[in-house]
């Protein structure tokens, strides 16, 4: 909770992953808020109080993922929501002829995620393409599973695409971002 807090202000695609982390988490433990008190949250560092906001955050998912139906898969309406302004945000910097390194870093990674289109689901959209490889990333990392060159070479480029448009996406809800020439 605190952390996801801490992503969201920062960095809206880590606090993305952060979130799918936390889905899968809640699925692993059975949707037991009991166990995820008792086996993952009393084992930080935190004040009773503290563990007791954190039990309820778990709670209040658990809730949200029941009545929405993610018990085996999908994400929480939130996140799909956030990849929906994310994907809304890219496509304006794509129109937007104010952003030229936003446009040649996307054209650098569109034949990657032309290929994870083609080996997954070509129903997703490219950001999602992005956040589906990037999310695999993290779970072969802590598999600790060997990742060739050529996957490594591509995720550099896509989390370096993904991390400008979390940027803009932080730049605009902070400030705005002016797409039109004055």
């Amino acid at each position: 909770m605190y952390l996801a807090q801490e992503l969201r202000k920062k960095n809206i695609a880590e606090y993305l992953l952060y979130m799918w982390q936390i889905e899968d988490l809640i699925r692993a433990y059975g949707f037991s808020l009991a166990r995820i008190r008792r086996e993952y949250i009393d084992k930080f560092d935190y004040t009773d109080d503290q563990k007791e906001e954190m039990t309820d955050w778990y709670g209040n998912l658990i809730r949200m993922m029941n009545e929405e139906g993610k018990r085996e898969n999908g994400h929480l309406q939130i996140n799909d929501i956030l990849i929906k302004d994310l994907t809304d945000l890219h496509n304006t910097l794509l129109q937007s002829s104010k952003f030229p390194y936003y446009n040649a870093e996307y054209y650098k990674v569109l034949p990657f995620i032309v290929e994870l289109r083609h080996k997954g689901s070509s129903m997703q959209n490219e950001i999602e393409v992005c956040l589906n490889a990037l999310y695999g990333l993290m779970m072969l990392r802590l598999q600790k599973k060997e990742i060739s060159p050529n996957t490594t070479h591509a995720l550099e480029e896509i989390t370096t695409f993904i991390g400008m448009l979390s940027d803009y996406y932080i730049k605009d809800k902070k400030e705005g971002l002016a797409f039109e020439e004055d």
